[in-house]
């Protein structure tokens, strides 16, 4: 039985290309019409993942040019539980994640104030260093309640997962929720501007993620730092489409 072509897997092939650097900011996308002859898929098809990929700000609308590639920045969790879905790997086309400590640590109040527990408390964290292309992306440092890591031991191992928030809601058998995501703007520690290639006094951009579970309970609490440079999207729906 011929296996039949989503938009998912069409755009996911285009989010490829444009992650990796085949595709670069200002570059055209085939025509609609062109996709549906190369994929042997209908209009629509080739419409709704053109969409999506314009949703997520990977591409845009331009007169007399069709549809193009915008500047490419840092992927938000939507983009990546949409990734993982569709590839079985949060991470990506391209990228590469180090694990660059395990271990358990006393929560900062920053984080102890996130997960619910005293400051101090002892947490697990993984940290992590994603690349694209042989160059750092990000530093993220997720940090897990003991329940997660009950249920998901793998994550106190210095092994990949693929997907650690999806690997723990597997084991839950609850579903990811929503997130809740605060951007805030300072100067890098050494080891920060060490991991990301940065030198001099640089500004980085730091994203601290709470990711809840649907039955309300915190999952994962992540800081994701970048170079202040780097382009962050978001794409949030303003309406209840059920």
């Amino acid at each position: 039985m011929t296996h039949a072509v989503g938009y998912a897997e069409i755009a996911e092939h285009f989010r490829g290309q444009i992650r990796e650097g085949a595709m670069r900011p200002g570059d055209r996308l085939p025509t609609i019409r062109k996709v549906m002859q190369d994929w042997g898929v209908s209009n629509g098809t080739v419409v709704q993942a053109y969409a999506t990929l314009k949703q997520e700000g990977l591409t845009s609308a331009n007169a007399g040019a069709g549809t193009v590639v915008t500047d490419y920045g840092s992927d938000n969790i939507a983009t990546r539980v949409r990734t993982h879905a569709v590839t079985g790997t949060a991470l990506a086309t391209g990228e590469t994640s180090r694990i660059v400590e395990v271990g358990t640590v006393g929560a900062e109040e920053v984080i102890a104030s996130r997960l619910d527990v005293e400051p101090g408390a002892p947490v697990q964290v993984r940290r992590r260093l994603v690349t694209r292309g042989g160059s750092p992306v990000h530093l993220s440092s997720s940090y897990y309640p003991a329940y997660v890591v009950d249920a998901a031991p793998e994550l106190a191992e210095p092994v990949s997962t693929g997907g650690s928030r999806e690997l723990a809601s597997q084991r839950l058998g609850i579903a990811q929720g929503r997130v809740l995501e605060e951007v805030t703007s300072r100067l890098a520690t050494e080891p920060e501007s060490t991991a990301l290639g940065l030198t001099g006094s640089v500004i980085v951009t730091q994203v601290l993620r709470t990711v809840f579970l649907t039955d309300g309970r915190v999952i994962e609490v992540a800081l994701k730092v970048c170079n202040g440079s780097t382009v962050l999207k978001w794409s949030t729906p303003l309406t209840d489409s059920h």
